[in-house]
């Protein structure tokens, strides 16, 4: 399993997120995005319908109707009931149950000191779990370069 965490220097997490969501759509790829709290998956869900004008991201709540049908399914929860094949862990949700996945994305805050103590964490609590790891940070104009 590939596990990439992404650090945000440059850009918040709400203008990063939708495109790599669209490479993972492009992929054919189902798509788990876990959040912190009920509050967090509406302000995401809100977000995805309007971030960008000329795009569409077909998405929808763990919590509704037709769930384990969504391409995109935004959560708080532990679960893959749409049958993701990558997951996506953003506002310093943490990984649990990371069985079944193709691929984790770890999106954590570089200038939020307890998302990036969280991610440290995680790395070292990964690594020792023998996943693949990769480590990517933005670079000034906001793309993402490897760093490790």
């Amino acid at each position: 399993m590939d596990i990439l965490f992404y650090h945000l220097t440059e850009t918040r997490m709400e203008d990063a997120l939708p495109p790599l969501l669209e490479k993972s759509l492009e992929r054919k790829w189902r798509i788990a995005v876990q959040t912190t709290g009920v509050e967090r998956e509406a302000a995401l869900d809100a977000h995805l319908w309007t971030y960008r004008a000329d795009s569409f991201l077909p998405h929808g709540l763990a919590s509704e109707e037709m769930a384990d049908e969504q391409p995109i399914l935004i959560t708080s929860t532990d679960g893959n009931p749409n049958g993701a094949h990558i997951r996506f862990y953003v506002d310093g949700a943490a990984p649990d149950d990371i069985a079944g996945y193709e691929r984790l994305v770890l999106m954590f805050d570089g200038h939020d000191e307890a998302q990036l103590a969280q991610a440290r964490a995680q790395w070292k609590r990964l690594k020792a779990g023998g996943g693949q790891l990769s480590y990517w940070q933005q670079n000034n104009d906001g793309r993402w370069e490897k760093k490790a």
